[in-house]
């Protein structure tokens, strides 16, 4: 049965390869025409010889049956030659081909045999060599359909050796012989060419495969399975051209989890990767409209195409918020985190992908600022600001800092004795094309745009310069961006500022925000020992509005920690703040660490902190930030209106 079922496989066009039967009508359409026109010159060479002797039906009938079959055939091919078969089709067409092969290979020998009788030696000589010619001429034209080559052969072949032996001549029999061998060998190489012709489509079918794998593994992140930053800015552009040709509007969202960082740092990489896998499998469960990315990170962003109305935009940006914020349940404990959304829609005020990319990123900043763990919506209140801070930027970038950066000071008042322990320095930017522009408006910018160090260092040279002619051992407060300490060449440029200006390290204060914590915190944490080997004390900026950990402040050598103003204002009317300053005195005294309250404006207020046991406190009760040349003055006369 074996035997058999492989003999008929030989003569059958298998079908369980789509690539190698649409290679295979491939090659054969394109030797198909040449097969037919050596068979028609051969035929009609042929016909011509024997018509002195033989009847016309012979030698101009049938050629012309055989001519208007084979011309048929060329005609449907040429309609057809560029057009590209399905696998199904190719199979149809090769099967057809085998079949063919029979009526063909049985029409023209039998043709031929007809001939035989009406010629001289010399003509029969003309029909055993048309025949064996032909044959081998069709073999190498079936090369790449063995069934139909095979088919050709047998039963041309065979009645070619069983007609030309039964004439018993010699000749005839050597020429059978001979031509017996030469197809059997031409046929050896059919199947080895054929073999060879498989294994090349299975091999640049494996090649296919890998480089589909390869493409699909460079473009889905390992960790979540969602499509990576690669697979997102190529999909968005792809979904821009849809959504421009149907005129449709598409969002793009861009989520950044809020309190991440914390909880990598305390349970480890291993429990921050599968909180990624849980978050990455919320998002992937979303409307077929909605398609979800990992950016990188902790950031992430879908991709909602034929987005509805703006307010469900929103809606349905807390409703994910909302679903992400779930609590997640893990063997070493169960955590939860936030995410923010920046929503921007296209067409609506972003064009391009790169427009629409940038500002779902500025929803998204705008997001973090004031809807923390919700969506925010990309606007035209946003695009205004947006063209009033890149004429702050460009500003920046063309400003001259000796000129126009200026430094005013705020007392810090020691509350055990009055006195005044030291200042911080406040930066101010009076620029010739805006005027003068706060620096809670042009350091953000400056940050986002990565040249906040052309603005910290020349403002740490004009401090340490004033600070230097203070009198009684006074303490410079001096704030850096978190850019200031991720990098070594930052930080060693700032020691040699410090070294250059001839102020006592030990007098200075370098204040950090918690959003320092959220960049490399080991190359902050290096940056902050080199300070703290300077001499320089290091004060914790702002505390409790970011995202610090106990882990973290024990980790840096911290010297200060200072109370946000956001926790003062009103403090005897907001029992929540009260609480709040209340732990934050009381964890400072415990870490042995000083405390500074910042923002004091009223005498309610400060009268709580009192109480509270507050030592240093700042703020416009005392003194509003005061110029150069201000100082001085108010040394002298702070004695006389100093508070008890």
């Amino acid at each position: 049965m074996a035997v058999i079922a492989a003999i008929r496989q030989l003569f059958t066009v298998s079908s369980d390869n789509p690539d190698l039967l649409k290679a295979q009508h491939r090659a054969f359409t394109r030797q198909m025409p040449m097969m037919y026109l050596i068979l028609l010159s051969s035929t009609w060479a042929l016909a011509a010889t024997h018509m002195s002797s033989t009847p016309g039906w012979l030698t101009i009938g049938i050629p012309m049956v055989l001519t208007i079959g084979c011309v048929t055939r060329i005609f449907f091919w040429w309609r057809t030659r560029h057009a590209e078969p399905t696998p199904e089709r190719a199979y149809l067409v090769l099967r057809r081909t085998n079949a063919l092969s029979v009526g063909i290979a049985v029409a023209f020998t039998a043709w031929s045999f007809l001939l035989v009788p009406y010629g001289d030696a010399y003509a029969q000589s003309h029909v055993a060599f048309y025949m064996a010619i032909t044959v081998i001429s069709c073999i190498f034209c079936l090369t790449h359909v063995r069934s139909a080559a095979l088919i050709v052969t047998l039963i041309v072949n065979g009645a070619f050796i069983v007609f030309f032996l039964s004439l018993g001549q010699a000749t005839f029999a050597a020429i059978t012989i001979n031509v017996a061998l030469v197809c059997f060998g031409m046929m050896s190489i059919v199947f080895t060419n054929y073999r060879h012709f498989e294994q090349m489509v299975v091999s640049q079918q494996q090649t296919q495969a890998l480089s589909n794998e390869n493409l699909r593994l460079a473009n889905v992140d390992r960790l979540t399975d969602l499509p990576n930053r690669r697979a997102f800015f190529s999909h968005l552009e792809s979904m821009l051209q849809d959504a421009e040709h149907g005129g449709k509007r598409l969002a793009l969202g861009i989520i950044d989890l809020d309190g991440f960082k914390p909880i990598n740092d305390l349970y480890g990489h291993s429990v921050g990767d599968r909180l990624l896998i849980e978050i990455g499998r919320r998002l992937a469960q979303q409307p077929p409209n909605v398609l979800a990315f990992r950016l990188g990170g902790d950031e992430f962003a879908v991709v909602v195409t034929e987005a509805s109305s703006d307010q469900q935009l929103i809606d349905g940006g807390n409703v994910l918020t909302e679903r992400l914020h779930l609590p997640i349940q893990m063997p070493e404990a169960t955590v939860r985190v936030s995410a923010s959304i920046g929503i921007a829609v296209y067409p609506d005020l972003a064009g391009t992908a790169e427009q629409l990319f940038d500002r779902a990123d500025y929803a998204l900043y705008h997001a973090k600022k004031a809807r923390r763990g919700g969506a925010v919506l990309f606007t035209s209140d946003h695009e205004r600001r947006i063209n009033i801070e890149t004429r702050i930027e460009q500003a920046l970038k063309q400003c001259d800092p000796a000129q126009e950066l200026s430094i005013v000071f705020q007392p810090i008042i020691d509350l055990r004795d009055g006195a005044i322990m030291g200042f911080e320095s406040l930066a101010r930017w009076e620029s010739p094309t805006l005027g003068r522009v706060p620096p809670s408006r042009f350091f953000p910018i400056a940050e986002r745009a990565g040249i906040v160090g052309m603005l910290t260092r020349p403002l740490l040279q004009k401090a340490l310069a004033i600070a230097r002619g203070w009198e009684g051992g006074m303490r410079l407060s001096f704030n850096l961006s978190a850019q200031d300490l991720t990098s070594a060449e930052s930080v060693l440029a700032l020691v040699s500022i410090v070294n250059a200006s001839g102020f006592d390290p030990h007098r200075l204060d370098f204040e950090i925000t918690e959003t320092a914590f959220t960049h490399d915190f080991d190359q902050v944490e290096r940056s902050v020992d080199m300070l703290r080997a300077l001499g320089c004390g290091i004060s914790l900026d702002d505390f409790g509005i970011g995202y610090s950990s106990l882990t973290r402040l024990h980790a840096l050598p911290l010297t200060k920690i200072k109370i946000d103003r956001s926790f003062v204002s009103a403090l005897h009317q907001r029992p929540a703040s009260f609480k709040i300053v209340k732990s934050v005195l009381a964890l400072s005294r415990d870490m042995e660490l000083e405390c500074v309250v910042e923002g004091v404006e009223t005498g309610e207020e400060l009268a709580v902190l009192q109480r509270l046991g507050a030592v240093f406190v700042q703020g416009y009760l005392f003194s509003p930030p005061l110029a150069e040349a201000e100082v001085s003055s108010f040394l002298v006369h702070y004695p006389e209106r100093r508070i008890a």
